[in-house]
């Protein structure tokens, strides 16, 4: 009955961590991720001006 318990302790330990999910997400610009500055997407896409990229100089 001992070794009973332990393994079925066990299972319960294993399957609490086997239910864990891990999410990632790799969004340029989406909610809570942190964008590049201007003049270093300007110079990722090899542009002239940064204004295209400035979010406060777009028209």
């Amino acid at each position: 009955m001992k070794s009973f318990k332990i393994y079925l302790s066990m299972l319960v330990f294993s399957m609490s961590f086997m239910s864990c999910e891990v999410r990632t997400t790799n969004n340029a610009r989406g909610v809570g991720s942190k964008s590049i500055p201007p003049g270093q997407a300007k110079k990722n896409y090899g542009t002239k001006s940064a204004k295209p990229f400035a979010p406060g100089q777009n028209k």
